[in-house]
């Protein structure tokens, strides 16, 4: 399953959401670092949304720029 995570740079690091899956996040020195915490993170989250008897939510976001003049 692919996951659509957004990664931003931050005064201490990187931080890392998912739009898919509320309150999943994680934070990292470096970029890999906080893909690899992600990773981990959104494993997580769906092995808790499963054991809780929820279902595991369809990936509805996408990402994509848009050109305009600056």
């Amino acid at each position: 399953m692919k996951i659509l995570i957004v990664v931003e740079k931050t005064d201490t690091g990187y931080s890392a959401y998912s739009p898919d899956l509320d309150g999943c996040v994680a934070t990292g020195g470096t970029r890999q670092e906080v893909e690899a915490r992600m990773r981990e993170a959104v494993a997580l989250h769906l092995e808790g949304l499963r054991e809780e008897g929820y279902d595991v939510p369809e990936p509805h976001s996408y990402a994509t720029y848009v050109e305009v003049a600056a």
